[in-house]
């Protein structure tokens, strides 16, 4: 049986409104209408102009519901200037990666998940603190984001949506953490977009965001977003450590000079020093307009991109099986070039420096082949 919940799903990861579907599959707006709306059972041909023009395979039509997300399940920091496609789009995404980790769930034991419910910490400063102790992070600079929250069992997905209106989100899937990025931001912007969302994860547990003892806080969305950026701030950059190492910044190029140790960008530590009283208002503002008229947006001594590593053990294992990232295309049912899109990266270096997320910690421990 045809299922209009899956065509609505590709409909929307295209973007095509019902008429420019209709357009490129080359059928009548109205036999599409009368399918999308049960009236009418599609045949081989409309079939066949729809899998041409979504470029999704046949098979990827009869099979069961997948789980659609709740738009306000999720938060978005661009919303205003987003379209609804762009976000529709962006979930519709985040359907197909369910798929995926269902898939990875029954073929590998993953970690589960090891997050606080922080909801009733006092603000987001100690909610950091707090989760660092109990990942035993210390106050030391976090090596590779991505690792760690792989370690601690969130899923973690990319969204290469080639757009800046969307940032990145994430949700809770039954007990499952999700976080996705958007791969098009720079390597230090998607790794704070990683932090901001575990705030979220931890904060919020999105859509119960407006109960309980935040609820005066919380129910607004810019405070949430507000609160989840001061969690990532301080969890990237722990107050002790930026109090030892910059007590005394006079410069903006002793701003960019030490931003790699911490691997956030230049304005992100401008903003931590300033909130730590290390900064004057006025520094911050000249530090600010020098970014802009030095730099035009680009980041200064920019980092590598961080990588997954769950997905570079996958991939070794499925690659000894003589399995193809195609293989598990088909399987699922989708596009290749859609798991392509998902996946975080296919190669990490081991060597990054951090104790916490070697590879070890992951205990990716067996294939259940």
């Amino acid at each position: 049986m045809f299922n209009i919940k899956r065509l609505e799903i590709a409909r929307k990861r295209r973007r095509y409104t019902y008429k420019a579907l209709a357009e490129q599959a080359g059928i009548a707006p109205v036999t599409l209408s009368r399918v999308v709306n049960g009236k009418q059972l599609p045949e081989q041909e409309t079939i066949d102009g729809l899998v041409r023009a979504l470029g999704f395979p046949e098979s990827f039509f009869v099979c069961d519901d997948l789980d659609e997300i709740d738009g306000s399940a999720v938060s978005f920091r661009s919303l205003s200037s987003m379209t609804a496609r762009e976000r529709d789009a962006a979930l519709s995404a985040g359907s197909l990666a369910f798929e995926i980790s269902d898939w990875l769930n029954d073929k590998y034991h993953l970690p589960n998940p090891d997050l606080l419910d922080l909801r009733e910490e006092q603000d987001a400063e100690s909610a950091a603190r707090v989760l660092r102790q109990h990942w035993g992070l210390g106050e030391r600079p976090i090596g590779n984001l991505i690792k760690i929250l792989e370690a601690k069992g969130i899923r973690v997905f990319s969204l290469s949506e080639t757009t800046k209106t969307i940032d990145a989100f994430s949700l809770w899937r039954n007990d499952e953490p999700f976080v996705f990025l958007n791969s098009f931001k720079s390597a230090e912007r998607s790794r704070f977009d990683a932090a901001h969302e575990l705030g979220h994860l931890v904060l919020h547990k999105h859509g119960g965001a407006g109960s309980g003892d935040r609820a005066s806080r919380t129910a607004d969305p810019r405070k949430a977003e507000i609160e989840a950026d001061n969690f990532a701030s301080a969890f990237l950059m722990p107050a002790n450590d930026i109090q030892a190492r910059l007590p005394n910044v006079r410069t903006l190029n002793k701003v960019i000079a030490e931003k790699s140790r911490w691997k956030v960008s230049a304005a992100a530590l401008c903003v931590r020093l300033n909130r730590l009283g290390l900064i004057s208002d006025w520094h911050y503002r000249t530090f600010n307009i020098q970014l802009n008229q030095r730099f035009r947006g680009e980041e200064p001594n920019s980092i590598e991109r961080e990588k997954s590593e769950l997905w570079t053990i996958v991939f070794e294992d499925l690659w000894r099986k003589r399995k193809s990232r195609a293989s598990i295309a088909k399987e699922l049912h989708i596009p290749e070039g859609e798991l392509d899109n998902l996946v975080f990266g296919l190669t990490s270096d081991p060597t990054d420096g951090s104790d916490v997320g070697k590879r070890n910690q992951l205990r990716l421990v067996t294939s259940t082949d």
